[in-house]
């Protein structure tokens, strides 16, 4: 091999060598970067889970304060009694009359239907159907839940402890007994049936006219001949209980006629 031939060999040497020596240097640059990227990366993953946590710490907080802060004005609030559930108010005149009703404890109204501002005024007829003055609208009864000012204890003094597959049977005689007509009865059982039945006792009690007239004192422009409130408490129980049987007065139903009736269930 000559010398030119050497020499063309050398440099081709020195040129691979130049090659693999800036294929390692960038092998290894890609290497570190590589490594800085996954630094980085962990470092943000760090601080981003670091973050959630606090995030999720200072909602916890902010959740916890709003629920004490809920509690403590719950406890602030004054105690609240019992709602009664229902009340509905049928008007039976002797002849087409125009008539103004008020609720004596308009602040204690939770619901009502027509809406009650100040009154109600309606058109009442002789079968019962009315007329809403402001709306025009045909109603067969006038609708108002509220609070129920009465205080309950566990004192059961008198009243009826009935078995709740005796719901029906029970409720059929005494509306009777208290006077409501057998559609005016139906409205009621179809109401309280699914909250008394399916317990095994139920204390049941049909407040005294003096209750229902202190709870919410009821205002009629024209008084009529026959007024009949019917308002039930009753309590689900596990067991029978000895309870003095309530007496019940039958009222008379003659003239203009005003039914109402509802109930509180007691926990």
């Amino acid at each position: 091999m000559d010398g030119k031939n050497r020499k063309i060999i050398a440099n081709l040497c020195t040129i691979v060598l130049l090659i693999c020596f800036v294929s390692i240097a960038y092998l290894i640059l890609v290497s570190i970067n590589s490594k800085e990227d996954n630094l980085k990366n962990m470092n943000t993953s760090l601080n981003s889970s670091t973050n959630a946590e606090l995030n999720q710490n200072n909602n916890e907080n902010t959740i916890n304060n709003n629920q004490n802060s809920s509690n403590n004005s719950y406890n602030r609030m004054p105690h609240r009694t019992i709602d009664v559930k229902k009340p509905i108010i049928y008007l039976y005149p002797t002849e087409e009359t125009e008539l103004t009703v008020k609720l004596g404890k308009q602040e204690n109204l939770l619901y009502t239907y027509p809406k009650y501002e100040e009154s109600w005024n309606v058109i009442a007829k002789p079968n019962g159907d009315l007329i809403d003055c402001k709306t025009g609208r045909n109603l067969y009864a006038l609708y108002w839940e509220g609070i129920n000012e009465k205080n309950y204890n566990d004192k059961m003094e008198e009243g009826f402890c009935v078995k709740g597959i005796d719901t029906i049977k029970f409720m059929e005689e005494k509306l009777k007994v208290l006077g409501l007509s057998e559609r005016e009865a139906n409205e009621f059982i179809i109401y309280w049936l699914p909250q008394m039945e399916n317990n095994k006792y139920n204390y049941i009690r049909f407040q005294t006219k003096e209750e229902i007239d202190e709870n919410m004192p009821l205002e009629i422009s024209k008084r009529p001949d026959s007024i009949i409130r019917i308002m039930m408490e009753f309590k689900p129980l596990e067991e029978y209980i000895e309870i003095k049987e309530q007496d019940l007065i039958t009222p008379e139903r003659k003239g203009f006629v005003l039914v109402e009736w509802g109930g509180t269930k007691i926990k």
